[in-house]
């Protein structure tokens, strides 16, 4: 896992450490000190700590015109016992939204295991955008992980699409693909 870096082809165009309105900003990244594991494995030191013990993040690009934010995770998505969406929703999420952010995009591929608790932080977190026109979308969750989360039917709330293609956009035009989907689903 040490050697799963955070996509970085869009640090040109936006860098969580540099935005006022981030929950990162302000943070020095070291390339050679391995802290953060999950379980006995080292994750690369490009991934944000946001509070959770198996799972890490990266906001990859946010846009605050347009109003989404496009968040990598790498780990173990744990509900049940370390109740992660409660730490993502009030160290990231809330942050993001409080600054106009409503449409959220996880690219969630490397996200290797899932473990449900109940619904209701994911619900929260789908009241606070719903009535603005917002969504939140996990892009190529791994199947094993896709079916505990369908299991726990959390799909209502964070919609699962795939696109293998998603590096090859820049950051407004993925955006602009999800919504077009998103605004057929909703409708």
């Amino acid at each position: 896992m040490h050697d799963i870096e955070p996509y970085y082809n869009w640090r040109h165009l936006y860098t969580a450490e540099d935005d006022e309105l981030s929950p990162f900003y302000g943070k020095e990244y070291s390339e050679f000190e391995y802290t953060n594991t999950v379980y006995n494995y080292y994750v690369h030191p490009q991934w944000d700590d946001f509070g959770s013990r198996t799972l890490y993040l990266k906001i990859l690009f946010a846009d605050y015109q347009f109003n989404f934010a496009i968040i990598e995770l790498l780990g173990e998505w744990n509900d049940a016992i370390e109740n992660d969406i409660m730490t993502l929703k009030r160290e990231i999420v809330d942050v993001l939204i409080a600054n106009g952010i409503n449409k959220f995009i996880l690219i969630t591929e490397n996200v290797m295991n899932f473990h449900s608790s109940d619904d209701s932080y994911y619900e929260e977190w789908w009241d606070d955008i719903k009535d603005d026109g917002g969504w939140i979308v996990s892009l190529n969750m791994p199947e094993q992980t896709r079916q505990e989360f369908l299991k726990a039917r959390l799909d209502y709330y964070v919609h699962l699409l795939e696109n293998d293609k998603w590096r090859t956009y820049q950051p407004q035009h993925l955006y602009n693909m999800v919504d077009n989907v998103m605004m057929r689903r909703l409708e």
